[in-house]
């Protein structure tokens, strides 16, 4: 099949967007990381920040395959597993209560109405880098600073001081910056490339 004639879905989850390709019933033999780079491109493609594709998998829903906008495989995106669970199901693919597979490891999810609860990875460690700043994996990695609520609107200033340092600059990480007014917790994120090893 022509790829510019295959079926698409785009959907967003708290503001990531996605292209979602139904490969149960595509085929999806012409996808790999040129054609995907293509498609999330914001000038001449779809414009998306990575693009999913539901196959299907014995013992779970689907498995979700995910791929950043540069076309390189990645790691799990949580806004990404909710987007492609609530397609899942819209297509017939799951009931409610939801148990695909993705690059990190199983997961479930439960939809209600038009919101979708997702269950992430265990945390099993968390990094001190110093008194407010923590490294952890959710699926991805994620540098968390907690910090003034004055820089949450610096995020990729300061993110992408973090994102390329030499700590991180080879593997990438997720940057969350955070405030905690007493009450409520305020996060900013810079999410940058994040790709599997070969």
């Amino acid at each position: 099949m022509n790829i510019l004639t295959l079926p698409f879905y785009k959907y967003q989850g708290t503001g990531n967007d996605f292209v979602i390709i139904d490969g149960i019933i595509n085929d999806v033999n012409s996808i790999n990381n040129i054609v995907v780079a293509k498609l999330c491109d914001r000038k001449f493609g779809i414009g998306a920040d990575g693009l999913m594709i539901i196959s299907r998998l014995e013992g779970f829903d689907f498995e979700m395959i995910y791929y950043n906008s540069d076309g390189g495989l990645s790691t799990m995106c949580g806004n990404g597993g909710r987007c492609i669970a609530a397609l899942a199901h819209q297509l017939g693919y799951c009931r409610l209560e939801v148990h695909f597979l993705a690059a990190d490891g199983p997961h479930f999810a439960s939809l209600e109405s038009d919101e979708v609860a997702l269950g992430m990875a265990n945390v099993e460690v968390i990094n001190k880098i110093n008194p407010s700043d923590y490294v952890l994996n959710t699926g991805s990695p994620h540098y968390v600073s907690f910090t003034e609520k004055k820089n949450l609107e610096n995020i990729v200033e300061v993110g992408k001081k973090i994102r390329y340092s030499e700590n991180y600059i080879s593997e990438g990480i997720n940057v969350n910056l955070c405030f905690w007014d007493g009450s409520m917790l305020y996060v900013a994120t810079l999410k940058e490339e994040l790709r599997m090893k070969p």
